[in-house]
């Protein structure tokens, strides 16, 4: 019994493992990003019963009463970047219901893309940034990266994404 529990323990904690590795031209199209262009322009209000599956372990949930948001952009486009660039795009995030928006954590789909996000609570009407920087020394060719951001919003994470075309 013991063994069949560590053995199923194991499993869920290896499918939430992701990893950093090369994509080229045959792989590009199979990772998968969730993206509404609605979001862009619209708050983001939802109910509570349908949460998004990422495949990694979810955040925790935040006992903080939910409020809802406006993104500036849910999606980036880097264009031509020359291998081994480090570059950074900041998402504005704008409060736009009536508790202050509190950003948990902001949690990358890959090592190779670090976050910075704004840690104060965000009051009604106001505005804060998720900059995510992308190293792309290990990679060719077309990419597609993503980073969820877990806040005190109905439907979290929210996920930011952007792409590039690493030039050698």
């Amino acid at each position: 019994m013991k063994k069949t529990l560590s053995i199923i323990a194991l499993s869920i904690i290896g499918f939430g493992l992701v990893s950093c590795k090369k994509e080229n031209k045959e792989t590009q199209g199979t990772e998968t990003a969730t993206t509404d262009s609605a979001a862009v322009a619209a708050p983001l209000t939802t109910d509570s019963a349908a949460a998004p599956v990422t495949g990694e372990a979810a955040a925790p949930v935040s006992n903080e009463p939910s409020t809802s948001v406006a993104l500036s952009e849910n999606s980036f486009d880097f264009g031509k970047i020359k291998k081994g660039d480090k570059v950074e795009h900041v998402y504005e995030i704008t409060n736009t219901g009536k508790n202050p928006l509190i950003i948990s954590e902001v949690k990358p789909g890959c090592g190779c893309t670090a976050p910075d996000f704004t840690k104060e609570p965000i009051m009604p009407g106001k505005k804060g940034k998720v900059t995510l920087h992308f190293d792309s020394s290990s990679f060719d060719g077309n990419v597609q990266k993503y980073a969820d951001v877990f806040a005190n919003v109905e439907k979290s994470p929210i996920r930011l994404t952007f792409t590039a075309n690493i030039q050698p």
